[in-house]
């Protein structure tokens, strides 16, 4: 390990990193260096996260490895509880919150368990958007046996698109004590609903989907107003209640739902939307319906880079202003119209989900654009190599940028004279090596200045180091690679030392997409991560941060690289125990996801080491080394030098 930085300290590594901005209160950075969790927030201990990491790799767990925290779990669902309350009782408000997770979010069963385990203080239910959710949903919410009123009823919210099956299961599943509502979401499903629930002779809970006016915004903002995938126009609900009305059956829907998309960043198109909805409650109420449940959906933004701002990785407010602009707007509505306030819904699924997933892994080594020694050159030399040497002892702080076109021009000049067979190849090895340096010499030189010009701001991305992680993007991070995501992405250990490298993240496939290349930054999104020099000898573990909703479950497994290892770990009174560990994909595993089979595949392999043998191609010796490690391989990680 490189000698600890007196110039530097944690407090700029927290800086840099933006830390407080996007972990707080669960991310900080101990006086070792190492990134520490808190996972009950400020109410409970910490845990050296390098630490934990190096016991659990001596547990015999290869990286990279998904390490997952309950008790964020439990602090993000009792924190959007309490904000709630809060709001209902500054607003004196005249009814209740409750809650659901909406199981798309991330669908993984220990996950959900935890959900359900720690939301039942708060009455906490599920949304199912499918028919395979909703088989989670039914077999993992615990409706009582004897419950005293209907909000000690978990819901329900039985989503998206519905065929008769869905329908028949979540109308007998009220036999069992659920409370399932079924949202129409597209206007031909009530009349099957109505004749499914009279051949049942079970009542339905009804609720409408509204496409609102109100637009969302960033990358989900398509998914809502008039061209929105789901939901009922105007003049459908118009259609619904009628239909209800004529078939004595408006007093089943007791529901409005709506949905402006993931990763709302702005509160004004929150109260916008929250205003609208508002008003199609009432109006829906003065129609004959007895409704109950404003349900506001998903939306409530997760602030990846810690600016707090419109940006489309942040947000501009906190979850008690999410539940006061949402208990205020709602209230206001139903006191000017002199109607009951309804139960307040919400999915808020990524807020619940993000914090309490962090994903290690390790650095298998690193490229490095600049040259790894500076070439000998003497008199003899060619001219164009003792040309590009002066430029580089004559760079300073007053001539760098013409510095810059004079060793652009002479590399160009080196490349020319190679391919016309006028420079060697060792001639030319030593032109780019003297190239390099001058640009790390001037990008040095950059690095300290208020302006660079535009030839020299595109240096600093030519210049950055490449880390190879061994990883692959598209299983833990596909938001990144397919919607530009940013994650806070950081070394959990050395953060004492200054990072003294600009580099990206490559992964394990063979794609060129497969990188992470973007980072969050003060500013703007940077394209290289400030990062410590490479040392072979010595592990280097980098954290990518919040990626607890919707990665997993949205991974591929491009190249064949399956599913990480999985920690559950919940804090108890001697430190922290692993709760669950959930063993990543073998190679077999994944290969019968391509429908090989490694049986199959060891047969063939052993009849060609027989051919080999016969055709004294091959030793004895070799072949059985050949077939034991073809077996061995098919029962080991998918990932790089963990076995």
């Amino acid at each position: 390990m490189a000698a600890l930085s007196e110039s530097w300290t944690i407090e700029d590594s927290e800086a840099l990193y933006r830390i407080e901005g996007w972990g707080d209160p669960y991310f900080s950075i101990n006086a070792a260096g190492h990134v520490m969790v808190s996972p009950m927030g400020d109410r409970g201990g910490s845990l050296d996260l390098f630490a934990l990491v190096e016991e659990l790799r001596q547990r015999n767990l290869g990286l990279p490895l998904l390490i997952r925290f309950a008790d964020i779990l439990a602090d993000r669902i009792e924190r959007l509880n309490a904000c709630f309350a809060k709001a209902i009782a500054r607003y004196n408000y005249p009814n209740v919150y409750r809650g659901v997770y909406p199981i798309k979010c991330n669908q993984e069963r220990h996950l959900v368990e935890a959900v359900v385990e720690f939301g039942q203080p708060y009455g906490f239910g599920l949304e199912a958007g499918s028919k395979p959710e909703l088989m989670i949903a039914l077999a993992t919410l615990n409706p009582p046996q004897t419950p005293q009123d209907i909000l000690d009823i978990p819901l329900l919210i039985c989503n998206g698109y519905k065929d008769r099956e869905y329908m028949e299961t979540a109308l007998l599943a009220t036999r069992l004590g659920h409370r399932p509502i079924l949202v129409i979401e597209q206007l031909s499903e009530l009349g099957t609903i109505l004749e499914i629930s009279e051949s049942l002779q079970i009542e339905p809970l009804l609720g409408v989907r509204v496409k609102l006016s109100t637009r969302g915004e960033g990358h989900w903002g398509g998914s809502t107003g008039d061209r929105a995938k789901f939901g009922l126009s105007i003049p459908e609900i118009v259609t619904v209640v009628e239909t209800l009305a004529t078939a004595d059956k408006l007093h089943c829907l007791q529901l409005l739902h709506f949905h402006i998309g993931s990763q709302i960043a702005s509160i004004r198109v929150i109260k916008d939307a929250i205003r609208e909805a508002s008003q199609v409650y009432v109006e829906l109420v003065k129609s004959g319906a007895k409704m109950q449940y404003l349900d506001v959906g998903g939306g409530l933004a997760v602030d990846y880079d810690g600016s707090k701002s419109t940006f489309y990785a942040s947000k501009n407010y906190n979850m008690q202003n999410y539940a006061n602009d949402i208990v205020a707007e709602v209230k206001e509505a139903c006191e000017e119209r002199d109607i009951a306030a309804p139960i307040l819904v919400s999915e808020s699924g990524r807020a619940i989900t993000s914090h309490q997933a962090v994903l290690i892994f390790d650095i298998l080594g690193v490229s490095l654009p600049h040259a790894d020694h500076f070439p000998e050159i003497t008199a003899k030399d060619h001219l164009i190599l003792r040309n590009l040497l002066e430029t580089y002892q004559t760079i300073n702080e007053q001539n760098y940028q013409e510095a810059y076109h004079d060793a652009l021009q002479f590399k160009n000049e080196a490349i020319s004279l190679f391919n016309f067979g006028y420079l060697t190849l060792p001639e030319r090895a030593k032109a780019e090596q003297i190239y390099w340096s001058c640009c790390q010499r001037i990008l040095s030189i950059t690095r300290q200045q208020d302006y660079v010009s535009e030839d020299l701001a595109e240096l600093e991305k030519n210049m950055v180091s490449i880390y190879y992680a061994n990883l692959s993007v598209f299983k833990s991070a596909p938001d990144a690679w397919a919607i530009q995501q940013l994650f806070p992405l950081f070394p959990i250990h050395r953060l004492n030392e200054k990072p003294t490298e600009r580099g990206i993240i490559a992964d394990l496939t063979c794609d060129s997409d497969g990188k992470i290349d973007q980072f969050i930054g003060l500013r703007d999104v940077k394209d290289s991560l400030e990062l410590h020099q490479y040392d072979p000898n010595s592990t280097y573990y980098l954290g990518l941060f919040l990626v607890g909703a919707y990665q997993e479950i949205m991974g591929n497994l491009h190249n064949l690289f399956g599913d990480t290892n999985v920690v559950h770990i919940r804090m108890n009174p001697k430190g922290y125990q692993v709760e669950t560990l959930v063993k990543g994909d073998t190679i077999n595993e994944v290969l019968s996801q391509v429908q090989y089979q490694g049986e199959n595949l060891i047969e063939k392999l052993r009849k060609r080491t027989e051919q080999a043998l016969q055709d004294r191609k091959i030793s004895l010796k070799e072949s059985q080394k050949l077939l034991k490690n073809y077996e061995q391989s098919l029962q080991s990680y998918t990932y790089l030098g963990n076995g």
